[in-house]
């Protein structure tokens, strides 16, 4: 049989795919499962934005769009970004695509060789890692901390950076653990990417709208106006509209990297769905007051299973700002058995155990690069997380 390529052979699939493929077979099979294993917000997509997609089908707008995206969506991103954070990107300066999970893609295929290091904070979603070894680069983990709220450290940043450093990602409100930077602190990371000219930064912000305590969002771009010509911002409707699965994503930038995104994009998969861009023009365009209402559930759901948790002798988990995660240190829970008889060397060994045991499906930290965590999603309703906080708390309990 042929070879298959190397960077398939480096490439694994995402542990929370994997958790959640396991949650629905043991449902499939009859168990009373209760899945947190995914980031998907559990409401629904706005009715305005599906009538909007059904009417642009009626028109007949089913052909093949722009490869950057439609005109109008680029306009309305425009405006999103010039009234959230005063920035002013041209239509050449933005890119629409298939999801955020493309955008990063795009950037990093545009922007990194083989040898090429990309640093990424940690604890950090595991689709960056698996795209940098996709491209034949090199992810360097910069740990972050719970006792510093899983906030990158300017000395940490400096410590990670090499001659071969090519890419920082940042990532706020941060997925696994909630983690929201402020300005002061995103100015201390400027002070360090001013010394180092040759690095690129992509911004994930795909959780900007879901920030707790009244919190600002902040983004590098709009805060470090003099870093905005190799800064790449990444939005998109997933999480904050329900859209996860309409697959629209968008990055603005310097023109340059744009331009490569494109040709990128050009190659996968040409340009994004045309009826999924009608319904992303309605989401931004169209009412907003309700957003504040799901952040507002978000939080709720947040403070709900934090009291629970807090409660669990051995857990111990800091408080999010934002997203819709919770990330509990799990370790006391180690070197345990089930009453099933499971011993629970690692991470990956509570969350089987959890899922098979206790039906709640989590996952392990050690997905995220932080073992000895595990990750709830809170995406769902507050009788279910109650209930699954039971379980949790039982669990806990019973190991010996």
């Amino acid at each position: 049989m042929p070879a298959l390529s190397a960077r398939v052979a480096r490439t694994e699939l995402a542990a929370t795919f994997a958790m959640a493929a396991r949650a629905r077979a043991l449902k499939a099979a009859g168990h009373d499962i209760i899945s947190l294993s995914l980031g998907e917000p559990d409401f629904a997509t706005p009715p305005h934005v599906i009538e909007a997609a059904y009417e642009a089908a009626k028109r007949g707008e089913t052909k093949y769009p722009p490869l950057s995206g439609t005109n109008a969506l680029k306009a309305a991103v425009r405006e999103k970004y010039r009234k959230d954070q005063n920035l002013d990107y041209k239509p050449e300066n933005i890119l629409i695509t298939n999801g955020g999970k493309q955008a990063i893609f795009n950037i990093v295929m545009a922007v990194i060789e083989d040898g090429d290091e990309v640093i990424i904070p940690a604890p950090a979603w595991a689709g960056y890692e698996q795209t940098v070894n996709f491209a034949g680069a090199t992810p360097v983990f910069a740990p972050c901390h719970a006792a510093q709220n899983f906030i990158l450290q300017p000395e940490t940043l400096e410590t990670a950076i090499t001659a071969r450093t090519k890419l920082l990602i940042l990532n706020y409100p941060n997925n696994p653990t909630g983690a929201a930077i402020d300005a002061p602190a995103l100015q201390n990371l400027a002070a360090v990417l001013r010394r180092h000219p040759e690095i690129w930064v992509l911004s994930d912000d795909i959780y900007e709208k879901l920030i707790f305590d009244s919190r600002p969002y902040v983004t590098l771009a709009a805060l470090a106006p003099d870093l905005a010509d190799r800064v790449i911002t990444l939005t998109g409707v997933s999480k904050t509209y329900a859209m996860t699965g309409w697959r629209i994503g968008f990055i603005a930038g310097p023109e340059t990297i744009i331009k490569a995104a494109t040709l990128v994009q050009a190659t996968a998969t040409s340009g994004v769905s045309s009826i999924g861009q009608a319904a992303a023009l309605a989401a931004l365009t169209g009412p907003q007051a309700f957003l504040a209402g799901r952040a507002a559930a978000y939080q709720s759901r947040r403070d709900l299973v934090l009291d629970a948790l807090q409660t669990i002798p051995g857990l111990v988990c800091h408080q999010p700002q934002g997203a819709f995660y919770l990330f509990p240190d799990i370790s006391a829970c180690l070197n345990k058995t089930t009453p099933a008889g499971r011993h629970l060397h690692t991470d990956s060994d509570f969350c089987a155990a959890l899922l098979e045991e206790a039906h709640v499906a989590a996952v392990q930290g050690s997905a995220f690069a932080a073992k000895g965590f595990i990750r709830l999603s809170t995406a769902t309703s507050e009788p279910t997380l109650c209930e699954a906080c039971r379980r949790i708390t039982q669990f806990c309990a019973s190991l010996r």
